[in-house]
């Protein structure tokens, strides 16, 4: 070009033309940069969903170790029909092979069921559901999970079994708090309410209605018995109208905290502590009569006595005056007696006996009391005649497994066979792991639910007999509460000492107050109430005028 333009700066001319080039890239390259190196990662991460949303399951190198090796695998209807093809039930076995779709038909569907999936096997001609029911070791390995991460109900549905399955270590994972704990402002309700205390299976909360229930709750020793059952009391402690009697035949401290909220609280393993809490139980037999004989349509506020570790009474070889022994199982024995009274008649006057027992036979829970319990929950159990014991055989037929639990594991697992609890339609258990609420966490609950009242007088020794000072009494029965409703003040006399109390009128009442001084008994909003200020003014100048103690 230069030799034909005769111009020698043509010479330069494809070599400018490079460097303009590379200019021009460097300019587009400053002002691409910035941009490109915010939305580069949203490209690539958008690139890597189109892929991941084409494939089943994310690369193996990207699996965690335990799905790699097949554990935990996604539950399919392929799989299921396989799980029980290989149960060893030939006719099982048999009917799969001969159905045209590999026994898909079997199967309802597969529904996400909280921390696991739930299906419904309809079982062919010839294969019954107890011949599943005892294979489940098996037919959880063959689904590639633990035993007890399977369990097996019977639904409605005639030869029909539910399998429950968890994911996989799901059942290893602890719950959460309980509401008691989270939710300051929680009360309770004994006749409409219902106390929270777990979750079911699939996540659900598990909510248990009291009102007028006995209860039985049993299990191996260290399962978190006694932490099931105080739960269920601090509950309903917070409903200010219900008086709770208590007996801890154990004795550690776990229901100190209720020492101002209970009337009565009996703590101890010796055989003076059993005769103390039979006579507690005799003592509710009188107040059930006397409700019992009220005018028709008296409305009574709940009683409910608490035995932990009852087992400790039914074995309990001592004998009364009497010669009848309060242990054991048979009419003679004082414990035994005293329960089946308030199981047979208690919940018409809302007298309730709730119990709390481990590692049950015949000998430490009798047959007729075990069955006396309306709610009967268990926790893990050591055998299958220990399971029938706990929840009857209905239950316990009907896929209750309490001793498939396991130990340690499964502690505040606890298997409930009750009407007071919401239960699949068709089953006759549910599956629930209870909150746990620790010691100390118990001891903030029942200074709220003291609170509540107005001042209780707990009585952890019942003298038997002695010489009464009935205004000294009404002074003890006040408590700290500057004024208790006159009716409150029988029934707190009557839980002092029913031999001299029991049977006080509101006429008695007046005529040992009157007597000490005119003022004492007022009304306050319209109803009568005696004043504590007055009652110990009235002490104090009888005391100072050296007189002896009112008359009973």
């Amino acid at each position: 070009m230069a030799i034909a333009t005769k111009d020698v700066t043509h010479v330069v001319t494809p070599l400018m033309a490079v460097v303009e080039f590379i200019n021009l890239m460097i300019t587009i390259v400053q002002v691409v940069w910035g941009p490109a190196i915010t939305i580069g990662p949203f490209l690539a991460l958008l690139a890597l969903w189109a892929v991941g949303s084409k494939q089943q399951a994310a690369p193996a190198w990207a699996l965690p170790d335990n799905v790699r090796s097949g554990e935990g695998e996604p539950i399919t209807p392929s799989i299921v029909v396989k799980a029980l093809r290989d149960l060893g039930v030939a006719p099982l076995r048999g009917a799969i092979k001969e159905m045209g779709d590999a026994g898909a038909s079997m199967l309802g569907p597969i529904r996400i069921a909280g921390c696991g999936v739930e299906v419904d096997v309809a079982l062919p001609s010839g294969v019954s559901t107890n011949e599943i029911q005892k294979r489940r070791r098996k037919l959880a390995e063959n689904l590639s999970r633990h035993e007890h991460e399977v369990f097996i109900m019977i639904p409605i549905a005639a030869r029909t079994v539910r399998l429950w399955i968890a994911d996989s270590g799901a059942l290893d994972e602890p719950i959460g708090p309980s509401p008691l704990v989270t939710d300051q402002t929680m009360t309770a309700d004994y006749a409409k309410g219902r106390a929270p205390w777990g979750q079911d299976l699939r996540g659900d909360a598990a909510a248990l209605s009291v009102y007028q229930r006995h209860l039985l709750i049993t299990g191996l020793s260290n399962q978190g018995k006694t932490a099931a059952l105080r739960s269920l009391v601090l509950w309903l402690a917070l409903d200010r109208s219900v008086e709770f009697w208590m007996g801890d035949l154990k004795g550690a401290g776990d229901w100190a905290m209720c020492n101002g909220l209970a009337s009565r609280l009996i703590q101890g393993p010796t055989d003076d502590h059993v005769i103390q809490v039979t006579e507690m139980l005799e003592d509710a037999v009188e107040e059930m009569n006397r409700r019992l004989q009220a005018p028709p349509g008296t409305q009574f506020p709940a009683l409910i006595v608490i035995v932990d570790e009852a087992q400790v009474a039914f074995m309990c070889p001592v004998k009364g005056d009497d010669k009848r022994p309060y242990g054991g199982s048979s009419s003679t024995s004082r414990y035994f007696m005293a329960a089946r009274k308030i199981h047979n008649q208690g919940r018409a006057v809302n007298v309730l006996l709730w119990q709390g027992t481990q590692d049950p036979t015949d000998q430490n829970l009798p047959k007729l009391v075990r069955e006396g319990a309306h709610t009967r929950a268990s926790l893990a159990l050591g055998s299958d005649s220990q399971a029938r014991m706990a929840l009857g055989d209905k239950a316990v037929d009907g896929g209750a497994a309490p001793h498939l639990l396991r130990p340690g594991l499964d502690k505040g697992t606890l298997v409930v066979a009750s009407d007071g609890v919401e239960i699949p339609k068709g089953q006759s258990s549910i599956t629930v792991r209870t909150h746990y609420i620790s010691t100390e966490e118990a001891t903030a609950i029942a200074d709220r639910a003291k609170a509540l009242r107005d001042g209780v007088t707990t009585l952890t020794v019942i003298e038997r007999g002695e010489e009464r000072d009935p205004l000294a009494d009404i002074a003890s029965a006040l408590g700290d509460a500057p004024r208790v409703r006159t009716k409150d003040v029988l029934a707190r006399l009557a839980a002092l000492s029913a031999d001299a109390y029991g049977g006080w009128s509101f006429i008695d009442l007046k005529r040992v107050l009157d007597a000490a001084s005119p003022d004492i008994a007022y009304k306050s909003d319209g109803v009568m109430v005696v004043g504590r200020d007055r009652v110990l003014r009235a002490l104090a100048n009888r005391d100072t005028d050296g007189s002896a103690s009112a008359e009973g």
